[in-house]
């Protein structure tokens, strides 16, 4: 009897053995699936906000270069105005020149100062905005 069983027992395990792989493949191919979609999606997403980082960055530079740009524009036309009227006062009204040249650079120093603490603060307030 013993035998028999042991017999018996052979194909059983067999089959056993050859059926488990199909059954547990075909678990794992809609995991499989399931995990591609959500891959897919977790990418778009991330790729999606990288474009938004990189855009927003381009941005806040590109503000903050025309705002540097508009300074210095504005500076040299106050610095050529004031060069103009120190050199008519200097023809015309010798004594009075000291007094407007350190007027004028007194003038400028202010205004670049001024325009130090706006782009201080432009990118002060750009760090802070969610990217």
């Amino acid at each position: 009897m013993k035998i028999k069983y042991a017999a018996s027992l052979v194909p059983a395990i067999a089959l056993t053995l050859i059926l488990s792989p199909a059954i547990a493949s075909a678990q794992t191919a809609g995991q499989d699936m399931k995990t591609a979609g959500s891959d897919t999606k977790s990418a778009a997403k991330k790729t999606g906000s990288g474009v938004k980082k990189g855009t927003v960055k381009a941005t806040d530079k590109t503000k903050e270069g025309g705002t540097v740009a508009v300074d210095k524009t504005k500076e040299t036309s106050v610095k050529a105005y004031d060069r103009t009227e120190e050199g008519a006062k200097k023809v015309f009204s010798p004594d009075s020149h000291t007094e407007t040249k350190a007027k004028n650079r007194a003038k400028e120093t202010k205004m670049e100062t001024k325009d130090d603490a706006s782009r201080a603060k432009q990118k002060a307030g750009d760090a802070t905005k969610p990217q």
